[in-house]
């Protein structure tokens, strides 16, 4: 497989419930990087980059989200020119 990053948008009830944190754990615990940040709007948005099969467990587990989330959507867009963090961040 090969490394990739994607740019998700999470929509429900994802922030004051330690959403970006628990993203944060998921990513480091599958060697990824990039961040998860509140958006104006309630969303949470997120950027994943590794290797792709760590990626896609990820983005399937961003639909459940930490306990106390409610998630209602996520929507995926692959990134082509990327260039990938050093580590995982929250903002």
């Amino acid at each position: 497989m090969t490394d990739c990053c994607v740019r998700a948008l999470v929509t429900g009830k994802v922030q004051g419930v330690w959403f970006r944190r628990a993203t944060q754990e998921k990513a480091l615990q599958h060697s990824l990087t990039g961040y998860a940040k509140n958006l104006p709007d309630g969303r949470v948005e997120v950027l994943m980059c590794g290797h792709s099969d760590a990626v896609k467990l990820l983005s399937e587990w961003l639909w459940q989200g930490p306990e106390g989330a409610q998630v209602t959507h996520v929507e995926l867009d692959v990134l082509d020119d990327c260039r990938a963090p050093s580590h995982f961040a929250t903002h």
